[in-house]
């Protein structure tokens, strides 16, 4: 149904009719109905978030520019067609977000910043119930050791409205499972994110692929490793539409009726090129062995098992099945020399019987020694480069450079889909051996090789483990050059992308094909530029060029491409060649159809053969294939400097690594540093806080002596009679004062008691600020460091922290004795008054206490003078001997407050050697960890810089390897 009105055009379309409906009419908002498919709300703003609309504009966000996609208009123009529209982006959605954060974060060496899940093959694919995890006993253990040996995916399923159910369930596999194996969830991509599962498994009437990894891509934000999205299919058409134009990663094939087995190897296993696992119940009627055998060797990538299933294998069945396999994988990858093994001094004899050498078959004995030195380089260059990035994965790019060495020079046909790579391919082998067509054709990498194996000009393809796929045919050209068809770079599929990425460092030399109607788009610019970071020698190919009206066109359409190319890789010279492949394909087909004449006679005599630049283009691609020419000189050259770039770039990435990681470990060493000179601020800050209590300590002793002076003053008067008489009438005799007893009990014992308390809880307050301030810098350091647990740390050094020392300033209150000071008083006290009035005799004594009722002062001087010559004397020196006695008292709690002022500083300052000794303790574990790590850190820069060094000169002999 289609509104139009004056201000709005609102379309309802079905996704079927999306394709026609949307250039036709001029629609300011689309609505398209999805049948039997429900969206989350995050994929209302779809259509609002997409800049770019490819041949399938609903599948997919194609990431094809950096700036923003939110707050202003964008046009679309379709090609073809002349009618325009526009979208409003009127806020940034979950989609949007993510783009943002991928460009961002690159966390790989490839530009989309993801890798490709890998399916390790043969293998077993274990199906569950959320039901059978919860509910059948020992269920788990199974799964522990069936991931553990055969089993690489699981996947849980649970029945309508267990959401609760299958999300407890997903969380108890995953934690079983672990790593060991992929865990995909049946349908609900909310709980496979939720759990983080490694992907989903999708029925016929499920999302879309491309949806549903776009979801798991915004939940899984920190992953470099795409989701894995399999397809659960049931005919051979659904098969192939899930794994070409879908993008499902694995299928899961189970059918019903007759035939099946014939229609899943003759309709599926031929053509699908993702790994196809099939269901047990497909198996015939002989023995479980022979029959999964025959499916293998069909092509079968795994079976699909349940967990009753697992009981009619026995491990003794399973590990013959899998031998058995392994054997024949191992013998076909010994057939066709797979990348991934690194064999020195491996001789390659595919050539005529003639001893090949790096891919090459004359070489002199200089080159040959060149060639194993480079080699013992690159591999000291792989070994730094684990040590510097143990978690690098592109490291795999350069090993498997190195065992190239000893294959055939490697051409990498590169470009956008429908560009023409498959036809200009074919039309490069003479044959029609690659699928050609409008839609993308190629969906995973095709290796092509040289075999004589097929009659006919049949090939042979295969598919390997690491998802590589290769095919043998009997092309000439093929001998000395292996080919590899990519898919293309702006393709719909992320995955395919990611393929196309993650091959092209492999290349010696990059075939990039333009397509003629749509000259150096923004995907090819992108992937030039991700080119030239490999430092790959780039020639182009201007395919369909036949459509240019005019040489004049075509002349400017070079001019455009090589000037831009020559800014993009950044050099003078740009090799390019305009072509029209389908018409050398068919101009190809048509000599080889007559058998009567040679094909090289003619296309000789075919005129548009002799104009048409495809000729140029093989004579160029030949004179690689001559190491006598100088282009084969550059062949050999291209083929050596080939993993030294690769070498170069990942250096560079472990330079910039190794140099991050020198700053993170200075920068830890200052830290540690900056946290042990804390201690000095937390004893300043202590000490300005610990003079209150000097202050509340002293002021007891103060007081004390203020009362003590006072005392002294009131007992040493001329008028205290009953003091004099005791002294001088009972002697020795004499009972202690009351002023004794007070000094005693009133005021030095209750000062010395409040004293001890007013320490100790000094003391305990030190204490309490040493281990509050020791357990902040402990969790400060685990807080920092996390992923670093010190054994020192694990458990809190209490006695370190806490350790008292002596308590001088209590020790110092404890040594001072309330008795023996009253003693010493009385006994000072005693001193004072027989020193004045014991000479004086009964007559004195009698004047003294004549004194004490005659009215005036001048009348008891007189008494005295009356009664005794030498009373006046004595009298007069009885004020200083009072002021002595004073005097002493004061020198006495003076130095009593000295000491424990003395004390409480050393019980500080021993606190605060706690705390330092503590904090040195707990940080050296982390301060030799980060020494360590900078040490190593040096070391490996100075391997590097070694290896990099060798890698230049490897670089320079290589351009001088035939000057002589």
């Amino acid at each position: 149904m289609v509104a139009d009105k004056a201000l709005s055009r609102v379309a309802i379309v079905s996704y079927a009719s999306a394709c026609i409906l949307i250039p036709r009419f001029s629609c300011n908002i689309i609505i398209f109905r999805f049948a039997d498919i429900s969206f989350p709300p995050s994929m209302v703003s779809l259509l609002a978030s997409c800049v770019h609309l490819s041949k399938f504009p609903l599948l997919t966000v194609t990431n094809t520019s950096s700036f923003p996609r939110h707050g202003r208009t964008y046009t679309f123009k379709f090609r073809n067609r002349r009618n325009r529209f526009h979208i409003h982006a009127v806020e940034m959605n979950s989609f949007d977000s993510y783009y943002k954060q991928e460009q961002q974060q690159p966390r790989t060496l490839f530009p989309g910043g993801f890798k490709r899940p890998e399916i390790k093959v043969p293998t077993l694919v274990l199906q569950l119930k959320s039901d059978e995890v919860l509910e059948v006993k020992g269920a788990l253990d199974v799964v522990d050791v069936a991931v553990s040996k055969w089993v690489g995916i699981v996947v849980l399923d649970g029945s309508p409205g267990s959401s609760g159910r299958l999300y407890e369930a997903a969380c108890l596999l995953k934690s079983v499972i672990r790593d060991r194996a992929y865990l995909l969830i049946a349908e609900r991509v909310d709980i496979a994110a939720a759990v983080g599962a490694s992907g989903v498994l999708l029925s016929d009437q499920g999302l879309p692929p491309i949806v549903a990894r776009n979801m798991m891509v915004q939940s899984k934000s920190q992953s470099i490793i795409l989701p894995l999205v399999a397809r659960n299919v049931q005919t051979a058409s659904a098969a192939l539409s899930a794994s070409s134009s879908e993008g499902a990663d694995c299928l899961l094939y189970d059918a019903d009726g007759t035939n099946h087995v014939e229609v899943l190897v003759n309709s599926v296993l031929k053509n699908v090129k993702v790994p196809v696992f099939t269901t047990i119940a497909l198996l015939g009627q002989g023995t479980l062995l022979a029959e999964a055998s025959k499916l293998f060797h069909s092509g079968a990538s795994g079976l699909v098992i349940s967990l009753e299933d697992m009981k009619l294998f026995s491990d003794d069945t399973l590990s013959k099945l899998f031998d058995t396999e392994c054997v024949m994988k191992r013998r076909a990858q010994h057939e066709i020399q797979s990348f991934m093994k690194l064999e020195k001094g491996d001789v390659d004899e595919r050539f005529n019987g003639k001893k090949g050498y790096a891919g090459f078959t004359t070489l002199e004995d200089r080159e040959k020694t060149f060639i194993e030195r480079e080699r013992q380089v690159l591999l000291e260059a792989t070994a730094v480069i684990r040590k510097a990035a143990p978690l690098m994965e592109e490291v795999t790019l350069l090993t498997d450079a190195v065992s190239q060495l000893d294959e055939p020079f490697l051409l990498v046909i590169v470009g956008e889909f429908n560009s023409g790579k498959s036809t200009f391919i074919n039309a490069l082998l003479g044959r029609r051996y690659l699928k050609e067509g409008v839609v993308p054709t190629t969906n995973e990498i095709t290796l092509l090789r040289y075999s004589e194996l097929g009659s006919h000009g049949q090939e042979h393809c295969e598919r390997k483990p690491d998802g590589l796929f290769v095919c043998s045919m009997p092309a000439p050209i093929l001998k000395e050059m292996n080919l590899v068809d990519t898919p293309g770079t702006n393709v719909i599929l992320r995955r395919q992308q990611r393929l196309t990425e993650e091959f092209v460092p492999r290349a010696d030399l990059v075939l990039f094909v333009i397509s003629a109607d749509r000259p150096l788009t923004e995907s090819e610019v992108d992937f030039l530029r991700y080119i030239q970071q490999w430092k790959k020698k780039v020639v182009f190919v201007l395919n369909k060029s036949d459509i240019y009206q005019s040489t004049s066109e075509l002349e400017e359409a070079i001019a455009f491409i090589k000037g831009n190319a020559q800014k993009l890789l950044n050099t003078e010279h740009v090799t390019l060649y305009p072509v029209s492949a389908r018409s050398a394909l068919e101009a190809k087909l048509y000599v080889s159809s007559d058998v009567e004449k040679e094909s090289e006679e003619l296309l000789c005599t075919n005129s548009y053969w002799r104009t048409n630049s495809f000729y140029e283009l093989e004579k160029f691609l030949f004179s690689f294939l001559d190491g006598s020419t100088n282009n084969g000189m550059e062949r050999m050259k291209l083929k050596l400097e080939t993993p030294i770039s690769i070498a170069d770039r990942l250096l560079s990435t472990c330079d910039e690594l190794v140099r991050q990681g020198c700053e993170s470990a200075n920068q830890d060493l200052v830290s540690v540093n900056e946290i042990i000179t804390g201690v000095e601020v937390y004893a300043m800050k202590l000490e300005r806080e610990s003079l209150s209590w000097r202050r509340q300590t002293l002021s007891l002793v103060d007081n004390s002596k203020a009362r003590v002076l006072k005392l002294i003053e009131s007992t040493l008067q001329l008028s205290n009679l009953d003091l004099v008489a005791s002294y001088i009438l009972k002697g020795e005799k004499s009972a202690s004062l009351p002023a004794t007893l007070s000094i005693q009990d009133e005021i030095i014992s209750p000062a010395l008691s409040d004293a001890k308390k007013l320490l100790g809880e000094y003391l305990e307050w030190l204490q309490s600020n040493n281990t509050r301030e020791g357990r902040l810098f402990q969790e400060y350091f685990e807080k920092r460091w996390p992923s670093f647990v010190s054994p020192v740390n694990q458990v809190l050094d209490t006695h370190k922290l806490q350790n008292k020392g002596e308590k001088l300033s209590q020790k110092v209150v404890e040594d001072f004795s309330a008795n023996a000071a009253a003693k010493l008083f009385e006994q000072e006290i005693r001193e004072v008054v027989l020193g004045t009035f014991g000479g004086l005799g009964a007559a004195g004594l009698s004047a003294s206490l004549l004194t004490s009722v005659l009215p005036t002062t001048l009348e008891d001087l007189l008494a005295l003078g009356l009664c005794s010559a030498g009373g006046l004397l004595a009298i007069s020196n009885f004020s200083a001997r009072r002021k002595a006695i004073a005097d002493k008292v004061k020198r006495t709690a003076d130095a009593l407050a000295r000491e424990l002022e003395e004390a409480m500083q050393k019980d500080l300052l021993q606190t605060i050697e706690n705390l330092e000794s503590f904090v040195k303790l707990i940080s050296k574990p982390y301060q030799d960890e980060a020494q360590h790590r900078l040490d190593n850190f040096l070391e490996i820069q100075g391997e590097l810089t070694s290896v990099e060094g060798k890698l230049k000169s490897l670089e320079i002999e290589i351009q001088n390897l035939h000057l002589s």
